[in-house]
């Protein structure tokens, strides 16, 4: 059973960075793609990025282009999401998950981890 983890998040002041990491068990992350979706309280699911098996091909949502990078390091089972130029309207609770978008109902999910931006 696939088992992802979420580490990275804090507190930070708005035009601050983070970078978010995803450990992933339980299969290899080879032949996979991966995403990152973010949930404000009182809000829907947002779509953040997404990135095909090899990090050739990446996605993202219109909110966070030009600001926020996913990557991955298949031989680590790692994913991660660099943030930068943050902006007090990213926050939210930040999830890994096993393939793309719009979300399927086989798709593996980690815990969260809190991404707080203060202004």
């Amino acid at each position: 059973q696939v088992q992802l983890v979420e580490s990275g998040g804090g507190l930070v002041q708005a035009g601050g960075s983070l970078r978010l990491s995803c450990a992933v068990s339980g299969r290899t992350l080879s032949g996979a793609t991966m995403g990152w979706f973010r949930q404000a309280p009182g809000k829907e699911r947002e779509f953040v990025a997404t990135i095909n098996w090899s990090g050739e091909i990446t996605m993202y949502g219109d909110s966070v282009k030009g600001r926020f990078t996913v990557s991955r390091d298949n031989a680590k089972n790692m994913v991660y999401l660099q943030m930068n130029s943050l902006k007090p309207e990213d926050t939210a609770v930040y999830y890994c998950k096993t393939g793309g978008a719009p979300p399927g109902p086989r798709d593996a999910w980690g815990q969260g981890t809190q991404v707080t931006v203060s202004s």
